[in-house]
């Protein structure tokens, strides 16, 4: 008779998770033995960089990717880099090492109490199955529920479970679909309020990107000729950002944008939640006179929107019905040159080293970004016109930049991945660098070396607090960090010697160390 465990190997086999991201305990090694030969397990050496580096490989593949995490203390290591994953509707499928079911309610060394409630509100589900014999279904639904909500879920398998034997008719074999398409009616009514807007505008979000709509995205902004912006806090590119139609990432403020957006009768947002504020400067949510439709297959982002109306469904079909029903107001794309870089005086500042990486990087370059108090320096110097080309924190959760970097070089090799992390950032997800090593990802780490949490301290003059303490980090070596860890890393100060390293190819990963000036977000 199959085993639970050669059962669920079967259908993880068959679903395509065979990359599992992991940090075993003791009670995860009954799941991980006799795992198939095409599977390929990924270690790293704390789960908080485990399920950042299965972030970034889910939002490059679009599929979800197994996870494989120890028990209560474990899962807890991850929770911070669980929110990210969460905001970026990763589908990433946790499964947890459970004590034996008769070491549960005595609460034995190990034993994961009320595990279901553990990553909760977090997951979209979480489960412990009730026997052995519905392992194999729990582990299915944990697989349709992430796939179907496209938000991480967490499953609790008690560790002696795993090599029970069930009967040959035992086995899992069927599929879940998902769809969102909007009547024709809705449709309709849709085209004609942008058909029949005077100034409308468009917003779009990380979903667009995620979900392979960059180039419809573009092909409907030049057809109908709108001005478009990017959606406060921004986890993904969903449009070129030199293009003549872009008008930069909205503020993250309720009064800020609505500013933005006076004088447009009708706001369009696709793939994106209305709105991802972080500074609270309090107003009118939309100007007067100003509608604002929201399309999303995101329900929850639908139902707690504070404003405008909301239709739950695909953008895909909603941006094909727009170009087919709504007469064109072409565009020209002739991009936007950007400015020259500032100049820093003791150090190089931010805008140098980001238009190094424009000149010098291949057009097809993937950016994971996790610099957070460089955003203005960021969107002014770079060039980014292909879909995926941007990866940033969803949640502004620290620790994201290094791990996910890996997982996206892993998650496609055939093309170059740069990670541009702050110095404070860094350390979050600093053990990223020996999974790196261990496996030769063709990844760049540049660390801006600043000595300070820039993002703090302009916090501290928006709220008003100055001088608090904690916002200083001065004297950290990342060569000899990244040395011990295996990787070569070299230090450079002046923007010769930093496009000279970035015109090298490496055949693994390398950390450029870069001495710049603290900014401020802007």
């Amino acid at each position: 008779m199959p085993t639970v465990r050669r059962l669920a190997h079967e259908f993880l086999d068959r679903r395509g998770l065979t990359t599992v991201f992991g940090n075993p305990g003791s009670n995860e090694l009954p799941f991980l033995a006799e795992l198939p030969g095409n599977f390929r397990y990924v270690l790293g050496l704390h789960e908080g960089a485990v399920v950042g580096m299965a972030d970034g490989y889910a939002q490059v593949t679009g599929r979800p990717v197994l996870v494989n995490l120890h028990a209560a203390a474990g899962s807890g290591n991850a929770m911070g880099a669980l929110t990210n994953a969460v905001y970026s509707r990763s589908p990433l499928v946790l499964t947890a090492g459970q004590q034996v079911r008769t070491a549960i309610g005595p609460e034995a060394m190990l034993a994961n109490v009320d595990a279901t409630q553990l990553m909760r509100p977090l997951v979209g589900w979480a489960g412990e199955p009730s026997c052995a014999a519905d392992v194999p279904r729990s582990l299915a639904q944990a697989v349709f529920e992430a796939e179907l909500q496209r938000r991480p879920t967490y499953l609790s398998v008690p560790y002696d479970d795993w090599a029970a034997e069930l009967p040959e008719t035992a086995t899992l074999d069927r599929q879940v679909q998902r769809g969102f398409t909007p009547s024709a009616a809705q449709l309709d009514d849709l085209a004609a309020s942008v058909a029949g807007a005077k100034n409308p505008a468009l917003v779009l979000g990380g979903d667009i990107d995620a979900t392979g709509l960059f180039d419809r995205a573009v092909a409907l902004a030049e057809h109908l000729g709108l001005p478009t912006w990017v959606a406060p806090s921004p986890h993904r590119l969903p449009f070129p950002n030199r293009h003549p139609l872009f008008r930069g990432v909205l503020p993250a403020g309720i009064a800020p944008v609505s500013a933005a957006l006076t004088g447009h009768d009708l706001v369009l947002v696709l793939g994106a939640p209305v709105f991802r504020y972080h500074q609270h400067v309090p107003g009118a949510y939309l100007p007067d006179g100003t509608r604002l439709v929201q399309v999303t297959d995101d329900v929850g982002a639908a139902a707690r929107a504070p404003m405008g109306e909301a239709l739950v469904a695909d953008p895909a079909p909603v941006i094909e019905a727009l170009l087919e029903k709504v007469p064109a107001r072409r565009t020209e794309r002739t991009y936007v040159e950007n400015p020259q870089p500032r100049t820093g005086e003791k150090a190089l500042h931010p805008e140098q080293v980001f238009a190094a990486l424009r000149d010098t990087q291949a057009a097809d370059t993937r950016y994971v970004v996790e610099s957070t108090s460089t955003n203005s320096a960021w969107w002014r110097q770079m060039d980014l016109r292909r879909a995926g080309s941007y990866f940033f924190p969803a949640a502004g959760g620290l620790g994201f930049g290094l791990p996910a970097a890996v997982g996206v070089a892993m998650g496609d090799p055939d093309r170059p991945v740069v990670g541009v992390i702050g110095d404070g950032s860094a350390n979050y997800g600093i053990t990223a660098l020996w999974t790196a090593a261990h496996y030769r990802v063709p990844v760049t780490f540049v660390i801006l070396r600043n000595g300070v949490y820039g993002a703090l301290q302009w916090f501290g003059e928006l709220l008003g607090t100055p001088d608090v303490p904690g916002t200083q980090i001065p004297g950290m070596d990342f060569t000899a960090i990244a040395a011990g860890y295996g990787v070569e890393a070299t230090a450079v100060t002046s923007e010769d010697d930093l496009r000279a390293q970035l015109k090298t190819t490496p055949d693994g990963p390398r950390l450029i160390q870069v001495d710049t000036e603290p900014t401020t977000p802007e």
